[in-house]
């Protein structure tokens, strides 16, 4: 008779991580239901916020589970293929900015389908990334509601937290801010006011010519860029505003004009 095969216990072995990044982003979900609140997600709503794939969960406490999780890449790449709302907010606040490609923030850009998804993504997470600058450019002209929203809301995030850019890259953004400026879509017109106001505060020299750019649109014979010009002077040339800015001085080589950068590009 054949001797009958030995039945030998396999060695566990040491998952992949793949299967780690499934069993991890599996408990996360669970840990986001369980977080969730139906009196949130009813107010997510009034803020424009798409309620169809979400738990209701204040933004707060998803940064604080992202600060228990800490920096993890794969485990960001994993919680946005999900889809869950609340999910790829965590995805932007867990994913390593050094790791993020050209490629990620171009397929991040095309899911995006609401406005706190997009600017949490860009606010905490793109504008740190390799390729923060030269997304503004290639997303400014976009078609797509959302890509072109977050081409302004990056620029505006990269006013706050790129303390070492010169202030020729914000000029030069200028001229993407008055050709967009016609584009009357609320989350565009927004986000394009936002990036102006936020450029204008940086400092002195970009103040002058955010107010410069801001005058023109304030006298447009169309209504949005009218909006924005106007709804910018007002931010621009407050009291708090300019006091705050008297007290700081711009570096001497930073101190250029918007007709300088405007050669500059030509040349």
């Amino acid at each position: 008779m054949p001797a009958k095969p030995k039945h030998t216990r396999a060695k566990p072995g040491k998952p992949s991580r793949k299967d780690l990044n499934a069993a991890d982003v599996s408990d996360v979900i669970a840990t986001l239901k369980r977080m969730g609140s139906q009196k949130v997600l009813d107010g997510m709503a009034r803020f424009a916020i798409p309620t169809d794939n979400a738990v209701g969960i204040p933004v707060g406490d998803v940064r604080k589970l992202a600060k228990q999780l800490g920096r993890n890449h794969d485990l960001a790449a994993a919680l946005w293929e999900t889809g869950v709302y609340e999910a790829r907010l965590l995805a932007a606040f867990v994913d390593d900015p050094q790791l993020v490609t050209a490629a990620q923030m171009n397929r991040w850009a095309k899911d995006f389908s609401n406005w706190a998804v997009c600017d949490t993504a860009c606010f905490h997470l793109f504008d740190r990334a390799p390729h923060a600058w030269d997304k503004i450019e290639a997303w400014a002209t976009r078609r797509e509601e959302f890509v072109k929203r977050a081409a302004f809301a990056l620029l505006a995030s990269l006013t706050v937290h790129d303390k070492q850019a010169e202030d020729e890259r914000f000029l030069r953004c200028l001229q993407l801010i008055e050709p967009a400026s016609a584009d009357e879509r609320n989350f565009v017109k927004k986000a394009v006011n936002w990036a102006l106001r936020s450029i204008g505060k940086r400092n002195a020299a970009l103040h002058a010519a955010a107010v410069a750019v801001s005058v023109r649109l304030a006298k447009s014979p169309d209504a949005t860029p009218r909006w924005i010009g106007k709804d910018a002077l007002r931010e621009l040339q407050s009291d708090s505003v300019t006091r705050r800015l008297a007290k700081k001085k711009a570096p001497p080589k930073t101190r250029v004009t918007l007709s300088n950068a405007m050669a500059a590009d030509r040349s």
